[in-house]
């Protein structure tokens, strides 16, 4: 309960600490708290499961492409097009997951990254002439609620946030009951799970289609709250996108939902940080010097603090 109240703290501090600059502040959070929903999925899966995934933005823009397509070229109503950014990237888990998740370690890692390699490609290539190429989807409508469109800074930072609470807590839930249990008996010792007669590929399967479906519903939330209504394969399926997802989890804490979110709030800002810093260092290019710092911060960590920023909770933590 007291990561809950941690985690709607953080959610809310912009409002309360940077009134002057209000809408350039809602719009960071918008995009750390959308980062901060891949990042929970991860943590489910590679801090809960031990399984690696190096196509989170695949299905992150799956779920935007879903959404922005039904929205756009079928002219469905957003909310809808929203529902399709959750089950088409489940569907596809479903078709990839089969094969992949009896492979291990860097075996598995290989084997998203070329799952990473072909959705971005196919996004590109544009095959089916629905997601416009390199181009990208223009003029995506907002959502609406209650008569109210969800085109402002404000009523898209109070959306995401909403979301990301629902899922912290839906996730927090299934942590703490007897499939949770299960989840970190994979993680900790998959042969004494074979020898209990338990199917651990079926448990490995449902836990990579759940994180893939809440990427691609955080996709769907990009879509629809992106300032310039606007999406391309580059910005929401290439593969370093991938890679900033799991730092995200690293830095924050695989093995704790909140430090997923603190991890996604320090990916999104430090390029913040970064511009601020030029002022006092005018020879130094912060896009330069971002993957730089990225690298310090992340062997940092690892040194450091190998659990994460955030460390696990008591009934989370592993023996």
């Amino acid at each position: 309960m007291k990561r809950l109240f941690l985690l709607v703290a953080l959610v809310c501090a912009p409002v309360l600490l940077f009134r002057g600059e209000l809408t350039y502040y809602l719009s960071l959070m918008t995009m750390a708290g959308i980062s901060a929903i891949v990042a929970i999925s991860l943590n489910l899966l590679l801090g809960y499961t031990g399984q690696i995934s190096l196509c989170h933005a695949a299905f992150f823009g799956l779920g935007a492409y879903a959404a922005a397509i039904t929205s756009v070229n079928f002219g469905l109503n957003p909310w809808l097009g929203l529902s399709f950014s959750g089950v088409l990237p489940a569907g596809v888990a479903v078709l990839v997951g089969l094969p992949t998740v009896r492979l291990k370690e860097h075996y598995l890692a290989m084997a998203t990254l070329g799952i990473g390699v072909i959705v971005y490609a196919s996004l590109r290539a544009d095959p089916f002439g629905a997601t416009g190429g390199p181009g990208g989807i223009f003029a995506i409508p907002a959502l609406e609620l209650l008569g109210v469109k969800v085109d402002s800074d404000v009523s898209r930072h109070v959306l995401v946030a909403a979301v990301l609470i629902i899922v912290y807590v839906l996730c927090e839930s299934l942590i703490r009951s007897r499939f949770g249990a299960l989840m970190q008996a994979v993680h900790a010792s998959p042969k004494a799970v074979s020898s209990l007669g338990i199917d651990l590929e079926a448990a490995k399967l449902k836990v990579f289609v759940l994180s893939a479906s809440l990427a691609g519903l955080a996709g769907g939330l990009y879509c629809f709250c992106s300032p310039l209504a606007y999406i391309n394969p580059d910005d929401v399926a290439s593969v370093m996108l991938s890679v900033k997802f799991i730092v995200m989890v690293v830095i924050g804490g695989s093995m704790s939902l909140l430090g997923g979110v603190v991890g996604a709030l320090v990916v999104v800002w430090l390029p913040e940080l970064l511009r601020a810093s030029s002022a006092w260092v005018p020879l130094v290019n912060p896009t330069d010097l971002e993957a730089v710092i990225y690298g310090v911060v992340l062997i940092a960590t690892l040194i450091y603090a190998p659990q994460g920023l955030i460390r696990p909770g008591g009934s989370h933590a592993q023996g």
